[in-house]
């Protein structure tokens, strides 16, 4: 059975929330501010969370932010603010989905139950990915360098996670964009130079990650010398 933390401050929305959920077959906790969501997050685990945004204490969004510095558990935010900006907010700090309130419940429960589908299709990918002296652990979002662990932000990660995926094949800014944020994006693509920047930073002395002039990025195969930097 699949365990669902609600995190919701209308008490209403809750309790209705919780007797559909729950009758669907789902194991249901319900927290009603953001430090007891992540109270409750940090002792047990869970299969999805439904996150409102406009929470006491710590808002959805922070809430969030925290989750994904440890999890990727599937995240679907469930909330009034209905503004294009903030349904991109959350798309770009990694929910899964995005449903405004009024909400119909029938949609919720498939949505949850598409949600919880594409999550138990990762369960046999592999857990970690090696390269050279390189080492992703991709469900603790951690990285090391031997036995040396290397903090990275959220978004390094992942678009380390995704040269190394794709290594020996050109990742151009927009093919990074397109696979990180989700979503068309119309800001200055060179924010992938300045994480490209900070990553080779962090990496040390060994320069993993090829430049390809006019192109993009790639993570060459370990067969292969990079042509130039």
């Amino acid at each position: 059975m699949s365990k669902i933390l609600i995190v919701e401050d209308d008490l209403s929305i809750q309790a209705l929330l919780h007797d559909f959920i729950k009758e669907a077959g789902y194991h249901v906790v319900l927290a009603a501010d953001g430090v007891e969501a992540l109270a409750k997050y940090s002792e047990q685990s869970f299969d999805l969370v439904l996150l409102d945004i406009m929470l006491p204490k710590i808002d959805g969004y922070g809430v969030l932010e925290v989750i994904r510095q440890k999890s990727d558990v599937p995240v679907i935010m469930l909330t009034a603010l209905d503004d294009e900006r903030d349904q991109l907010k959350g798309f770009d700090l990694q929910a899964d989905d995005y449903i405004t309130k009024p909400f119909s419940m029938p949609v919720l429960l498939r949505k949850i139950a598409a949600v919880l589908r594409r999550s138990s299709k990762q369960i046999d990918t592999p857990q970690t990915i090696s390269y050279k002296d390189l080492t992703l652990d991709l469900a603790g979002y951690k990285v090391y360098a031997g036995e040396e662990s290397i903090d990275l932000t959220p978004r390094e990660f992942e678009i380390l996670r995704e040269l190394l995926i794709h290594k020996g094949r050109i990742l151009t800014r927009q093919n990074l964009l397109q696979m990180l944020w989700k979503y068309e994006f119309f800001g200055e693509e060179r924010i992938i130079d300045t994480h490209i920047k900070n990553l080779r930073r962090k990496l040390g002395a060994a320069d993993y990650i090829e430049t390809v002039r006019g192109v993009g990025y790639r993570m060459e195969k370990e067969d292969e010398k990079p042509t130039s930097r």
